[in-house]
């Protein structure tokens, strides 16, 4: 199973990873400010102001990027069309797919899909040290005109 990696600021996120942790059989998720995956993961974020990347998860996806295999990202439903907006901008960087969009810390609902989405995928080999090499983004995100 992917190794689950998490950037929290209000602990919503934290969380959340925990319990997909538990549910999922997984071991403990790792924190994106301490720790570095060995091989390939899943990353749950949340997302800053008005639709950003958070500066902590950015510095860590400069590092270990090409091991990113899916992204979840938090949000509060308030921002509208920016809910939860760091996965779409993740995504589109590194060609990944969202697995959930979550409000705040989740849903059981939303604890089911990512379990869902974490079992359904083959187990990968460990990565050679190469790869983990910083890369440039794949996919820059432009918003376009509004």
């Amino acid at each position: 199973m992917l190794a689950l990696v998490y950037d929290s600021l209000t602990g919503n996120v934290r969380r959340f990873a925990q319990q997909v942790a538990g549910e999922a059989g997984a071991k403990a998720p790792l924190s994106a400010r301490l720790d570095a995956p060995e091989g390939p993961f899943l990353l749950l974020t949340y997302t800053f102001g008005t639709g950003d990347v958070p500066g902590s998860t950015r510095a860590f996806l400069d590092r270990h990027g090409p091991l990113l295999r899916g992204v979840v990202a938090s949000g509060s439903y308030h921002w509208g069309v920016n809910f939860a907006r760091a996965a779409d901008v993740i995504a589109a960087e590194y060609g990944v797919p969202v697995v959930a969009r979550i409000n705040k810390g989740g849903t059981a609902a939303d604890r089911a899909q990512v379990v869902a989405w974490l079992r359904a995928r083959p187990i990968e080999a460990p990565s050679s040290p190469s790869s983990s090499l910083p890369v440039a983004r794949r996919h820059p995100w432009n918003p376009g005109s509004n």
